[in-house]
Parts: C-alpha cells; structure tokens; sequence
C-alpha cells in the first residue's frame, strides 16, 4: 500500500540520516583532534629551549607543579568549596560499595614527611610524588559502569592511553580492541584516562575527549593529570572500579595502546589455561626477574636509593598482560596496603608478592618488541605477530599495517616461527 511505502521510505531516510551524522561526528572528532595536537606541537616547540636546560629534571613542573597551598593546587584539583565535605577515608569499607563514592578529594601534604632526614635527602624531583602518594582514589570525570553489565563479558580489554593519543585509540578500536564475540567469548573495551598536564589546553582537550567518548562510549577518566608518576593511579583506581563494576567478568587483558595484540592466540591460551584449571591465580606477561632499581639519574625509571634501595619482586612489563578476575579482586586488596611506587609494572609485582602469586614468564608476550633492535626487519614480518600474542611497540599506522597483514588470506607461514 502507499502508506506501507511511505513508512519504508522515512525508515530507510532515517538509517541513511543517522548513518551520515556518525560519520560527520567521527571526521569532526578527528579534524578537531589533528588541529589540536598541531598546536600542541608548535606550543612544545617554543618551549624546547626551555626543557632542554631541565634535562637533568626530566619530570620537573609537568608531572607535579609546585604546591603553594593545598586549596590552590591545580594538580590534586581540590576545592576550596567542599571542605566540609572531605573523605575521612578512602579506603573500601566491608563490603563492596554499588558505585565510585569518591566524589571530592582533598588531598593535603604529609606533613610528617617532611621532617624525616630521608626526604631532605631525596632528589626533588620526587618530592610532590612521596607528599602526596597517600592519595589513592579520585572522583571520576566519564565513567561507564554498564560496560560489565550484562554479566555476558568473558574478556576486557583494559588500555593505558592519554587524551592526545586519538589517533592510537582508533588503531586500536579497528584491530585488536574491537568490541566483538568470538567463538561465544564476549570481549568489551576500555581506556584509561586522566587530565591534560599543565601548559595544554586543557579545556578544548576535556570537551574533545568527551564528543570522543559520546561516539565510541569506552572511555574511563579520572580527575588527576596523565603523568609518568601517575600511571600508577590507572592501576589502584582501575581495580578499584573492576571490583565495583564488573562482578562476572572472568579475564582482563591490560597493555598500552601501542602494542599488537593477537586476539585469536590471546583467547586460545585463556581456553587452555581454563582446560588445565591454572586460571584462578593467572597473571602472565614478559616477566622481568632479578631487576634492580635503576640508579642513572637520566633514566626515565630513575629511582633514587632514598625512596627504594633492594631488589624489585618479579614483575610483568606493562606493555601489555593478561590476568583472571579472581586474581585482579586479591590484587585490588592487597594494592591497598601497598604503598604506591612511581613505577607502575613495579607497583603490581609488589602487590603479587604480597599474595605469594608469582607472575608467568609467556614468550608470546614481547613487551619489548621482537627484538631489541627497531631496524631488525623481523620486527616487520606478519608471520611472526601470527604467531605471538602481544608485540610492542607500534604507532597507529604501523598497528593497522600489520593487523591487515596477519589478517590476509593469502599470507603464508611455516606452521611455527621461531626467534
């Protein structure tokens, strides 16, 4: 009948409507996103000279800006207005709260810090870190607590990332992080955020990252600024929202989103370890043993002797690992009495040592690429990414390269490659 077809047709012109403004939203977002990072990099080009008499002081102002007064700081966001409502304690109560409680920080000095002969002593650099690190939990700014809530997700994979990086996030959402179900395993998606650092525009930045995340709905942003130092604040403040949110997932994949992960060889060595019942305590990874704190002061994993002086626990590198939940609950309890350490892979070894769980080396897991050397051409051939898990370090277009090459029916592999 007419009036059949005259519904058809405003059907099919609301798909195509649709259809058009998600695609107008996503060149907008990356327009918007390319035109910002170019005047970041010409605002951090002015400012070479100026880092470059820092160089010793690799953190220095951007990982944490001189406190004058706690009320004032614009790094640990307090509020001058919610005094009186300050957290006597952030630490879970019996019992595991229904939502994210911490909605205002007030997060002062430790003053009694200060007086020690050990802090006097300490490089200065890591003097903000040690003052504040009893700051554990912050309000979040976009969260998404529907992600786990079908109780259906057998995997989540979980990706350190900060605000500029737009271009890796899409890499990622195209090949290995894409929400999809295979073989009946359901895998969800989500990235880690904090705030721009000082000096950016942060402002433009927070409203580009939340049309982002109105598009793609995968993004959890908490309010302190996306440091170094910080990164450590992804993993408490993460396991503290899985053990919220998430009560029947049964896997977390964590890595950085620039690495390559094989989602197939992932999920076939999950079913392995489920066939083989070692999945309860399961933590696997490129495990580091017998490591020692780095002593150069130009290292970026310097570590002063006043702040840790014996051998680190074996830890996974943060590249990129997989974990059960049952270990990730434990986890987020042990790593509350856990002092934070500003070395984030460092930081779960302790909290694994403190379980008596000691992580699995896997030679899958390359965290450091397939070799050590970048101009190796084995650290371009498809065969060898078909048959690892996860490989580190790609840019986002080398990421797409070679997702599309591993994925081509015509390539062809020796049933094994070995390196």
């Amino acid at each position: 009948s007419r009036g059949a077809t005259v519904t058809d047709m405003d059907h099919f012109f609301r798909r195509k409507r649709a259809g058009l403004v998600k695609s107008l939203l996503s060149l907008s977002l990356v327009f918007a996103s390319a035109l910002m990072i170019l005047k970041l990099k010409l605002s951090e080009k002015d400012a070479e000279g100026l880092k470059g008499a820092q160089k010793a002081d690799w953190c220095g102002s951007d990982c944490f800006p001189s406190i004058q007064a706690p009320v004032q700081s614009n790094f640990w966001r307090l509020n001058a207005a919610a005094q009186s409502k300050r957290v006597d304690s952030q630490r879970v109560s019996n019992g595991t709260p229904t939502s994210w409680e911490v909605q205002v920080l007030n997060c002062s000095e430790d003053e009694l810090v200060k007086s020690q002969g050990w802090f006097r002593r300490l490089d200065p650099r890591f003097h903000q870190f040690v003052l504040h690190r009893h700051c554990r939990y912050f309000p979040m700014l976009i969260n998404h607590p529907e992600k786990c809530a079908d109780g259906q997700v057998h995997l989540i994979m979980v990706i350190k990332s900060v605000i500029e990086q737009h271009d890796r996030r899409e890499a990622v959402r195209k090949t290995w992080g894409k929400e999809r179900t295979i073989n009946g395993k359901k895998i969800k998606t989500l990235f880690l955020l904090g705030t721009p650092t000082t000096g950016k525009d942060t402002k433009n930045l927070q409203k580009l990252i939340e049309y982002e995340d109105r598009i793609y709905k995968d993004i959890l942003q908490w309010d302190f600024m996306d440091t170094f130092f910080n990164l450590t604040l992804k993993e408490v403040n993460f396991l503290k929202w899985f053990n919220i949110y998430c009560p029947r997932v049964q896997f977390i994949f964590k890595g950085d989103d620039d690495v390559f992960v094989n989602t197939h060889n992932l999920l076939e060595f999950i079913g392995f370890k489920v066939e083989e019942r070692k999945d309860s305590d399961l933590f696997v990874g490129d495990t580091i043993s017998k490591a020692i704190p780095i002593r150069n002061r130009q290292s970026k994993y310097y570590i002063p002797k006043e702040l840790y002086d014996q051998p680190y626990p074996p830890y996974v590198g943060g590249g990129g690992f997989v974990m059960s939940s049952q270990l990730a609950r434990r986890l987020f309890t042990a790593s509350e009495d856990v002092e934070l350490y500003p070395i984030d892979d460092v930081f779960l070894g302790m909290c694994l040592k403190r379980l008596n769980v000691s992580p699995e080396l896997h030679s899958g897991f390359r965290t450091f690429g397939i070799t050590r050397q970048k101009v190796s051409s084995m650290n371009r051939e498809p065969c060898f990414y078909k048959s690892l898990i996860v490989v580190h370090k790609l840019s986002a277009q080398e990421l797409l390269r070679m997702w599309s090459a591993v994925h081509n029916k015509d390539l062809v592999c020796a049933q094994r490659s070995f390196i």
